[in-house]
């Protein structure tokens, strides 16, 4: 059985929390994910975050039950960027 793509974008940085700023399964998840790569946003895949993620709207801040898993996500993408928590802000 086929899978369908999904991708969900976040956002951080001048919000108390992440908040969802895109979403899609299919040719707009693939979208999604090729413009994140052109805008140099690094791509976490973890299917159960995603499942969960995608049940918010648009424009949504993640719930506190998410914010382990997306802070992990966070963490990785900063050591990627040699940032720390903060830095989005300036």
């Amino acid at each position: 059985m086929k899978r369908t793509r999904e991708a969900v974008a976040l956002a951080y940085g001048k919000q108390e929390a992440p908040i969802v700023t895109a979403k899609g399964s299919g040719e707009l998840a693939l979208a999604i994910i090729e413009e994140a790569k052109k805008q140099g946003v690094y791509i976490a895949q973890d299917a159960q975050l995603v499942q969960a993620l995608s049940r918010l709207d648009l424009e949504q801040e993640i719930p506190r039950d998410l914010y382990v898993a997306v802070a992990v996500v966070l963490s990785w993408a900063y050591w990627l960027k040699d940032m720390k928590p903060g830095d989005e802000k300036r």
